[in-house]
């Protein structure tokens, strides 16, 4: 029986500007992307029908029925290739859920690949309108590991210049952050785009660079939970942490440093000093 496994890797936006919305509802977006080899574990087995189990540090209030994106996703794949296998399909949570690591797009993305080879059919394509329906992040997590421009409504998906070999230490204060009262918060939401990103840059030009980005919804969800703002203050006082953002609506934080010596080390110290937090070294995907 062919057991299948893959790893379903953390979304960071490391800058989100939020630029307009549209008369549906829908909001506009351009935003850098990278993802980390920290992630959920996604295993699939051949089966009748579709199953999810979920297991793992953060499996608690996970559902596992059809109101899953894990599983939404693969009905999808299953009709519009015209499947007629199923699979059994486990996660094993280890990202903290409304997190804003795309944590549930991920997992479908991951999902999608992966059920995909199983059942040896044709992935389905990044900007299939059915792939957009299930969500603003399952497009640019298809488009996984490498780095990316996500604008529009998460739709218009360009490749990103090379960027530096770096790492991150996330933490997480394991408070939950609803994205939808986070867009409700935006002070405004016309704002300007994000800059091009140089063709060629160093750390210390990435960082500079990345300095003079946004994220439009870190106001409102440090006003929704204030300690995001204490997890951003306490990066910002370890000298290996070049920049410190707020990934998506949060309430991750993350801080970038030249390599995962430094991001073990910054790990560290905010672990002894917030035991309650999650926190993980993590390396930035380039390809």
């Amino acid at each position: 029986m062919a057991i299948k496994k893959t790893v379903a890797p953390a979304k960071v936006n490391l800058t989100l500007h939020v630029t307009g919305q549209r008369a549906d509802g829908y909001h506009m977006l351009d935003s850098l992307v990278v993802f980390t080899d920290a992630g959920d574990l996604i295993t699939a087995t051949p089966a009748d029908g579709l199953t999810l189990t979920v297991t793992g540090p953060f499996s608690a209030g996970v559902p596992t029925d059809g109101t899953n994106l894990i599983l939404r996703a693969a009905e999808t794949l299953r009709r519009m290739r015209g499947v007629i296998k199923g699979a059994a399909i486990t996660v094993e949570k280890h990202l903290p859920n409304e997190a804003g690591l795309g944590g549930g797009s991920s997992d479908a993305a991951a999902t999608l690949k992966l059920l995909a080879d199983m059942w040896n059919v044709e992935p389905l394509p990044m900007s299939a309108p059915e792939i957009v329906m299930l969500g603003a992040d399952v497009p640019v997590c298809l488009a996984a590991p490498k780095p990316i421009r996500m604008q529009g409504i998460g739709q218009d998906l360009t490749p990103a210049p090379h960027l530096p070999n770096c790492a991150m230490v996330l933490i997480n204060p394991k408070v939950a952050v609803p994205t939808k009262a986070v867009f409700d918060g935006l002070a405004s939401k016309q704002n300007p785009s994000m800059a091009d990103i140089p063709a060629k840059m160093d750390f210390d030009t990435f960082t500079d660079w990345l300095a003079r980005q946004r994220n439009d919804l870190q106001p409102a969800a440090i006003k929704a939970a204030p300690v995001i703002q204490s997890a951003l203050d306490r990066m910002n006082k370890i000298p290996q942490v070049a920049f410190a953002g707020m990934s998506g609506s949060g309430a991750t934080c993350f801080g970038l440093t030249k390599n995962m010596a430094d991001a073990r080390h910054a790990a560290r110290i905010i672990q002894v000093a917030e035991m309650g937090w999650w926190v993980t070294p993590a390396q930035i995907l380039s390809a």
